[in-house]
């Protein structure tokens, strides 16, 4: 069992004859919420996000009266509204932060608004923007150009920007132009989590921090390892609930059985026999025995 990391592993592992599992290939059902490494990394990630852009920026987040006066609260912008999102969301509150949020899925807002944040409505056509499973939905280049352009203004009135779009087996969109990001005041902050995917900001380097017109741009790779302890904890358990699903009596069940055992085989009998993984590659997507 080992993560989709890349076309050429996926080959190697069929290769070599192995029966090979993909636990981001989880379905998003009730019966698999255990199961869903996915969802357990981003969690982590979403709140590790926070604490980073709270060390980062020249501010501090709540609104705190002193002997001075009173400091006015950071604002905080959170595009995308999935695991991730939602756990930016919910720490900047916690943290004091004035929090906004914005997500091309419109069914995701009473999420938004449930954990206290202003949910940011732009006036797009956005109903094929989430497909079967719950996840966003690549658009056009046209989409993408026009939400750009509504979103730079509400961009420039946040002090930070956390960015976590990202479409399965696609380059993550650029939401967050260039201009977009120096549009923002000097000392504010961008933390794009979705550089591992080559970034939502323009202005991203994979790995790295960069600061450009006094605006801090942080790419991470791997932010839920940052949390070695807790990240270990809960993806032995979802590994545990899965093997536990997947093996009954000391054999492995067959996919057939199963939608979830169906879902995340990756490979069988020397071939890549995941459909949608398959598409991905480019590979003909014939009837594959298991599948």
């Amino acid at each position: 069992m080992r993560p989709l990391a890349s076309a050429e592993a996926v080959q190697q592992v069929a290769q070599t004859g192995a029966t090979a599992f993909a636990v981001e290939l989880m379905p998003r059902t009730t019966r698999a919420q255990s199961m869903d490494a996915l969802s357990s990394m981003a969690s982590i990630a979403g709140y590790k996000a926070v604490i980073a852009v709270a060390d980062a920026l020249p501010r501090i987040f709540p609104m705190m009266t002193t002997a001075a006066g009173t400091i006015t609260p950071s604002r905080v912008l959170v595009i995308g509204a999935g695991v991730a999102g939602l756990q930016a969301i919910a720490t900047a509150k916690r943290l004091g932060a004035v929090v906004s949020a914005y997500d091309v899925r419109p069914a995701v807002k009473e999420q938004v608004q449930s954990l206290g944040g202003r949910f940011v409505e732009l006036p797009l056509e956005t109903g094929d923007a989430q497909d079967a499973r719950g996840y966003a939905k690549a658009q056009d280049e046209a989409f993408y150009a026009k939400q750009r352009e509504l979103l730079g203004k509400v961009i420039a009135e946040n002090d930070a920007v956390i960015t976590t779009a990202v479409v399965p087996g696609k380059r993550a969109p650029v939401l967050v132009t260039e201009a977009m990001a120096k549009g923002m005041a000097p000392g504010s902050v961008i933390l794009d989590l979705a550089a591992e995917r080559g970034g939502n900001c323009e202005l991203t380097r994979p790995g790295e921090t960069v600061v450009v017109q006094g605006i801090t741009v942080i790419g991470p790779l791997n932010l839920a390892g940052t949390a070695p302890y807790h990240s270990s904890q809960v993806y032995a358990r979802n590994l545990t609930s899965f093997l536990t699903n997947l093996v009954k009596d000391g054999q492995v069940r067959p996919a057939e059985s199963d939608d979830i055992i169906r879902d995340t085989l990756l490979t069988q009998g020397g071939e890549v026999v995941n459909m949608r993984v398959r598409e991905m590659l480019g590979l003909p997507t014939a009837v594959v025995s298991g599948q």
